[in-house]
């Protein structure tokens, strides 16, 4: 395994727990602490995943970076582009349809519950089993 690879690797295990810990633990749990209704949940979820699509954003920088490098078989440079194509979408299309319904939440609107909610989810199901693949492939090659 050279640096290259090595590197990609802790970058797309490191991306894999954080989304596995805010978006299947962190966010769902939040909603069912005491004296959090969804206003305030709304608020801490749009700090908490804020700061994880930035981290995201750079990680996706660096592994792409890592994995021009360390040059690894075609399946885990498909694997690796697939990844950043659905944090690309999720951020691009998928996070200002929920800001802007969060904003109306947060302004004391009663806005309908948002059916891009559960796009979010579907495609971070699928960011982590490409996540999943990319670090599986590289610590194969």
């Amino acid at each position: 395994m050279t640096p290259a690879s090595a590197a990609a690797t802790g970058v797309t295990f490191v991306w894999l727990g954080m989304v596995l810990a805010i978006s299947f633990l962190e966010a769902p749990l939040k909603f069912r602490a005491p004296g959090v209704d969804l206003r305030l949940g709304l608020g801490i979820g749009r700090l908490v995943f804020r700061a994880l699509n930035t981290v995201e954003a750079v990680l996706a920088v660096a592994l792409i970076a890592m994995i021009f490098i360390a040059g690894p078989p075609t399946g885990t440079v498909v694997a690796a582009v697939v990844t950043v194509a659905v944090l690309a979408v999720q951020l691009g299309l998928i996070r200002p349809r929920l800001t802007r319904r969060t904003d109306r939440v947060l302004a004391g609107e009663d806005a309908p519950r948002s059916k891009d909610h559960h796009a979010y989810i579907v495609l971070e199901t699928a960011k982590v089993a490409a996540l999943l693949v990319t670090g599986i492939l590289l610590l194969t090659a």
